[in-house]
């Protein structure tokens, strides 16, 4: 099975840099089951972090084209590599490999795992479009809060030890105060820190990495031979009645 992770944005050319690349790809790896292939690959322009609805939308274009890139070279399944989920339901119609996103599945596992679940995030103004996003997933009722770190995308890796103190301030906050029982890290690069096991080990609550639970998602849908339902994603009727470029659906 071959899994591609990938990042929607120039991951290879901003502050992380490739090397930060491969240090996802090796943990991907790591948690992946025995046969399966792990690449992580990202895209060629747009922005270097996603903290806004603006970015995630500038980082939709070139993230399908990598998507159905990825599907002509034979990948089996694909995650999008952003808590936003960017692009999923469009990745979904155009492509007939399994697509999914960190945050749904999360939110879905999270809502197995015990009654109310927080979603611990990176800015207060990106809590109103994660709440839009677990009310599109179908599981509002079971969102306890969504709760900010305080803490950049690309200031999370700087100081580990900060991060982790502060995801446990404000973790601990939401199971005393918004009687959470389970916690989503609502960031892909919080969710690459291993801060998961800690956390769940001194809050009591389940902690989830949403890069593991995207991973183990796209295995079960793969392992057991399914994909997204063309009913629910059908493919754009123009690609249907012969165009068949994205490029070509723009008018000039």
């Amino acid at each position: 099975m071959r899994v591609a992770y990938v990042v929607p944005g120039p991951m290879s050319k901003g502050p992380m840099g490739r090397s930060e690349m491969e240090r996802r790809e090796a943990l991907l790896q790591g948690w992946a089951f025995a046969g399966t292939q792990v690449a992580v690959v990202d895209v060629p322009n747009g922005p270097a972090s996603i903290e806004s609805a603006y970015e995630e939308q500038l980082s939709i274009p070139p993230t399908l084209d990598r998507l159905r890139q990825c599907e002509s070279e034979g990948v089996d399944a694909a995650i999008i590599g952003c808590f936003g989920d960017p692009g999923l339901e469009a990745a979904r119609e155009l492509v007939d490999m399994p697509v999914i996103g960190p945050c749904e599945a999360s939110a879905l596992l999270a809502a197995s795992l015990g009654h109310r679940f927080t979603i611990l995030t990176i800015y207060d103004s990106m809590a109103a479009s994660q709440e839009y996003l677990v009310h599109r997933i179908g599981v509002r009722d079971k969102l306890a809060s969504v709760r900010a770190t305080d803490i950049a995308v690309l200031d999370l890796m700087k100081s580990p030890d900060r991060t982790l103190a502060r995801v446990l301030e404000v973790g601990d906050a939401a199971i005393r105060e918004d009687r959470a029982d389970a916690l989503v890290f609502g960031c892909m690069t919080m969710s690459f820190l291993g801060l998961a096991d800690t956390v769940s080990q001194r809050l009591g609550v389940p902690a989830i990495n949403a890069g593991r639970a995207a991973l183990k998602a796209a295995e079960a849908i793969v392992a057991q031979g399914l994909s997204h339902s063309k009913r629910a994603y059908p493919r754009p009727p123009k690609l249907t009645t012969g165009i068949g470029k994205v490029e070509d659906l723009a008018l000039a």
